[in-house]
């Protein structure tokens, strides 16, 4: 993990102003059309806001030196946004890094690995990677974590993982269960909440609990709302006793700055959050509720997915979409009849609506 010393002294250059003043826009102009209709991923379909490719572009000019100053100038930003210490926030190149870091730092041959059927299958293939044990409970009737089943699932547990709002569901966990979770995991375990999807919700954070909780680590990116997928920054929140166990592992691998850059941009943007939240939201609905009328059930998401029960082998179903030009996806084992579905812009849900009534609805 990089020194006090040493981030003090690079402190003084990332009081650097950024680069390009912001314009509040909710996206900035989508690229040529593209073939195919891609609902698959989870990426934004907008990209960076204006205020962020300005900001990315600016960048190039400052290529030549390594953006650590950029770096400690995000984590600021954020902390001071979220009331909590700079110390409490560390950045990687992207939270999937910061994710696999913390199953190898929490988990070994006797400290296994708990969390959800379906959820975000990074950690368990960490897990496994390392061989470290997996217990994977399924989620409740409602479609959020049973927090119950999962404290009893391994007493020796090193490590919870809660993905709230879930992916690929969409659905969210209480603040009280999360809470419970937090209170009565096992002795010496860490809780992961990862946020990656938190800002579509209609649902509180779990960032500032780490003023008072040194086992709890909290994810975010900046690939989901905020349209940098290709960019790579995310953030690790936590105690810097627990971010230091996860820097062992690739602690000094900064992100490019010129994603660090837009990423600062697009916390300052004091507009993009709301717009952008507001329209996947109205999108989203719009859809649910077309495939509701027409039978299909759905999961209630908060987030930029959710999944349809399409009443016969999902993988059937990503197949015929594709070959029309729609890519969905995934399919979970434990779900084979589900599918998750990105939430696109307007064009996009329409041909999806559009090639799933000719594809799937006349199938059923």
């Amino acid at each position: 993990m990089v020194s006090v010393s040493r981030r003090s002294l690079l402190a003084l250059g990332a009081a650097l102003p950024l680069l390009g003043r912001l314009d509040w826009a909710v996206a900035s102009p989508p690229p040529a059309k593209a073939e195919k209709v891609r609902l698959n991923y989870n990426e934004s379909p907008y990209g960076p806001s204006g205020a962020a490719r300005e900001a990315m572009q600016g960048a190039i000019a400052t290529a030549g030196r390594y953006p650590y100053g950029h770096m400690y100038a995000l984590a600021a930003l954020f902390a001071r946004q979220q009331g909590i210490a700079e110390a409490q926030v560390a950045v990687f190149s992207g939270s999937m890094a910061a994710l696999r870091y913390a199953v190898l730092a929490f988990t070994g041959e006797s400290r296994g690995l708990v969390m959800a059927t379906p959820s975000y299958e990074v950690p368990r293939q960490a897990a496994e990677a390392s061989g470290a044990p997996v217990h994977e409970v399924s989620l409740t009737a409602e479609h959020a974590h049973d927090i119950p089943a999962m404290l009893a699932a391994d007493p020796q547990a090193g490590m919870l993982y809660l993905c709230n709002p879930n992916n690929p569901t969409g659905t969210l966990t209480s603040t009280e269960a999360i809470r419970h979770a937090l209170a009565n995991k096992p002795q010496g375990s860490v809780l992961v909440v990862d946020e990656a999807y938190i800002d579509f919700a209609d649902a509180p954070s779990c960032v500032s609990w780490v003023k008072e909780h040194d086992d709890l680590l909290v994810l975010r990116t900046f690939s989901k709302i905020y349209g940098m997928a290709g960019a790579r920054v995310g953030l690790a929140i936590g105690a810097p006793a627990l971010l230091a166990r996860l820097a062992v592992f690739g602690g000094d691998n900064v992100p490019a700055g010129s994603g660090l850059l837009g990423a600062q941009a697009s916390l300052e943007d004091v507009k993009l959050l709301p717009q952008r939240k507001a329209l996947n939201a109205q999108l989203r609905e719009e859809t649910v509720a077309w495939l509701k009328a027409r039978g299909f059930t759905c999961t209630v998401s908060q987030s930029n997915c959710f999944m349809i029960d399409v009443k016969q082998p999902a993988e059937q179903v990503i197949e015929k979409l594709a070959a029309q030009g729609v890519m969905i996806g995934r399919v979970w084992k434990s779900w084979p009849q589900w599918v998750r579905v990105t939430v696109g812009n307007k064009h996009e849900m329409e041909r999806f609506r559009e090639v799933f009534a000719a594809q799937v609805q006349r199938s059923v």
